[in-house]
């Protein structure tokens, strides 16, 4: 299978080349440097996005349109929004709010796209089940996603309390609805980086160290794909 992987900054691409060694090949494609990989029986295809949805996004259509992957993990790190998720506590999303998606002035729900039922982006159920298999520490998160630092612990607490959701990041729902849209399984794995009390200065010192645990989480669990 081809798999595409997507991270969002540099000190993460940093940890997987600590963790998997180096490409086999790397090249450049619409702005995007891609590192080449055998996993297995798999080619594995990693990009750095950028920071934010809108790369993200970018990222993963041209997985999807230039290698023909057949499925998309994405890792990283992220902000934990509840007191039980501890610094570089890796976690697993099942699901994705983009909290930031507003058409509410036309009568709608907020964060809720009408493709879907509920403000919930799903991602890959099975993708989930096996991730947790191989790495039974993951936990099952939602996760709140716009292209916002949240820095702000009252506003952490507010996204747990209207969604339910454990951590937040800039990533997740771009990736998702692209893939979604394409009939690409994703796969998202996260490390805690800064936590539900704490804001830019706890994420600047904890940044390394919480892009390595998310890393060997996901090699993990990228071991029991098939």
């Amino acid at each position: 299978m081809k798999i595409g992987m997507i991270v969002a900054m540099r000190s993460e691409v940093e940890e997987l080349l600590k963790k998997i060694g180096s490409p086999l090949k790397t090249e450049t494609h619409a702005g995007f440097e891609i590192f080449a990989y055998t996993v297995g029986e798999n080619e594995l295809y990693a990009v750095r996005s950028g920071v934010g949805e809108i790369y993200a996004a970018a990222a993963a259509q041209m997985l999807i349109t230039r290698y023909g992957v057949g499925m998309l993990v994405n890792f990283g790190i992220c902000g934990g929004l509840t007191a039980d998720m501890s610094l570089k506590k890796a976690v697993v999303v099942e699901k994705i709010v983009h909290y930031d998606y507003d058409t509410s002035a036309l009568g709608d729900e907020p964060a809720r796209y009408p493709e879907y039922p509920d403000v919930y982006i799903p991602v890959s159920e099975e993708l989930v089940a096996a991730a947790l298999e191989a790495e039974p520490a993951l936990e099952r998160v939602i996760c709140a996603s716009a292209d916002k630092f949240v820095g702000d612990p009252e506003r952490k607490s507010e996204l747990n309390r209207l969604y339910g959701a454990k951590i937040c990041e800039m990533e997740a729902a771009g990736i998702a609805l692209t893939a979604n849209r394409a009939g690409v399984p994703v796969l998202m794995i996260k490390a805690v980086s800064d936590s539900a009390t704490a804001g830019a200065d706890e994420f600047s010192a904890m940044v390394n160290e919480a892009a390595g645990a998310c890393v060997s989480a996901m090699i993990k669990a990228l071991g029991a794909l098939k």
